[in-house]
């Protein structure tokens, strides 16, 4: 009981304010799942780079420890100073889903199926709940309930102490996104092209909104309006209220994105499969930049300062002014020619940006410098220089003979 106490408190204190002091608990940031961090006083940027296996979950940060699901079918804690694994569990299946961190423990799913809770200190398993298929969806918790869709077509409450069903909703198609619960209610798209909203006490549905395609995008909220893509290829801006639509805008191709929120300059941010990251007003939907990768969009943005931060399947971390969206700098660990997809969400920590990739990687990034590590790819390319100008060496040799 004082566990779900001291949770709740936790949760509310996220709700009231859209910025969480410095940790980035649960996937996008904070409870509104904005995208912004500020800055700790106490930690310094460096650079590392670890090998995990691959990844497509974007990691949570708690007290200097970074969470984050592999493929491999593990969750791991590492050391954000060192890079260091702290420690790791292994679940029954690929960990693509993103762990959400409350009160000392964390709710991640797995592709097989179950919901896991990991106590933070030890890496030991609490408790596990079974759905009817993987979990790809990030958990949300409020008032001591998790919050998690499953490919079973169901949204699940499970409560956080002891992994006991509260209820469950019914959503027709599988639940990729990744539910936003803000105010009461339980915000979240399903692959039957919905985004629902039902009351987070009892799961009984408040309204549904009908997009053109599969809702796979996790919504965003800000000053009573829900932010969510479609594979339709539009942004919505929904009212909070009844689900009818403030505004869409049309960015061309699928949006898996999640939204970032900038509230103090009513901006919107999110990529596109075109390769494209756009600024939009939050309130009209009106087009403020875009600018073009060289692959898909389908990490969701982290906001810093004046800064965007998102990866694109091109490999490449991109950093952006938020006002322009010129390009101020970027890192391709792979130098282009090993570069891998980062679907993954950046985290930014201070001045450090924590980005991962595809096959296995998370960089650390110091963005005031704005350099990352040398990646292990570096010798690779080195060695094919060397090689290309040894051939050159003999062609010549034998040209001359």
């Amino acid at each position: 009981m004082r566990k779900s106490l001291i949770a709740a408190l936790i949760i509310i204190g996220m709700v009231l304010s859209p910025v969480s002091a410095a940790d980035w608990p649960l996937f996008h940031g904070d409870q509104q799942r904005t995208g912004f961090s500020e800055e700790p006083s106490d930690f310094s940027a460096r650079t590392w780079y670890l090998s995990i296996g691959g990844i497509k979950s974007s990691p949570a940060i708690f007290n200097k420890v970074a969470y984050i699901g592999s493929v491999d079918g593990k969750v791991y804690a590492v050391n954000l100073e060192t890079g260091s694994v702290v420690w790791s569990y292994r679940t029954g299946g690929a960990v693509v889903s993103s762990p959400a961190v409350v009160n000392g423990t964390l709710y991640v799913g797995s592709g097989d199926g179950y919901l896991y809770a990991i106590d933070t200190d030890t890496g030991d398993l609490e408790w596990k709940f079974k759905t009817g298929n993987r979990i790809e969806s990030s958990p949300a918790v409020s008032g001591g309930t998790v919050y998690v869709g499953s490919d079973d077509c169901r949204l699940y409450a499970v409560d956080a102490d002891d992994g006991s069903k509260k209820w469950e909703f019914y959503a027709g198609e599988a639940v990729k996104s990744s539910p936003l619960v803000v105010n009461g209610t339980v915000y979240f798209g399903s692959c039957n092209g919905n985004v629902y909203a039902l009351s987070e006490s009892d799961g009984k549905e408040k309204w549904s909104y009908t997009t053109g395609d599969q809702v796979i995008s996790s919504p965003a909220f800000w000053n009573g309006t829900i932010y969510v893509g479609s594979d339709d290829g539009n942004m919505y801006a929904l009212s909070e209220s009844d689900g009818s639509a403030v505004w869409r805008y049309s960015l061309g191709d699928r949006v898996r994105s999640t939204p970032a929120i900038d509230t103090e300059e009513n901006s919107l941010f999110a990529g596109c499969d075109d390769g494209n990251v756009t600024s939009l007003d939050t309130r009209t939907g009106t087009l403020k930049w875009s600018f073009k990768t060289g692959g898909a969009v389908r990490s969701a943005p982290a906001l810093f300062e004046n800064m965007v931060a998102v990866g694109s399947d091109d490999g490449t971390l991109h950093i952006l002014n938020k006002y322009t969206g010129k390009e101020e700098w970027s890192y391709s660990p792979g130098y282009y020619l090993f570069n891998s997809p980062a679907s993954s969400s950046p985290v930014v920590y201070g001045k450090t940006i924590y980005f991962a990739t595809e096959n296995g990687y998370i960089y650390a990034l110091d963005s005031k410098k704005k350099e990352g590590p040398t990646s292990p790819f570096a010798y690779y390319v080195a060695a094919i220089i060397i090689a290309i100008i040894g051939a050159g060496a003999v062609i010549r040799r034998v040209a001359r003979k």
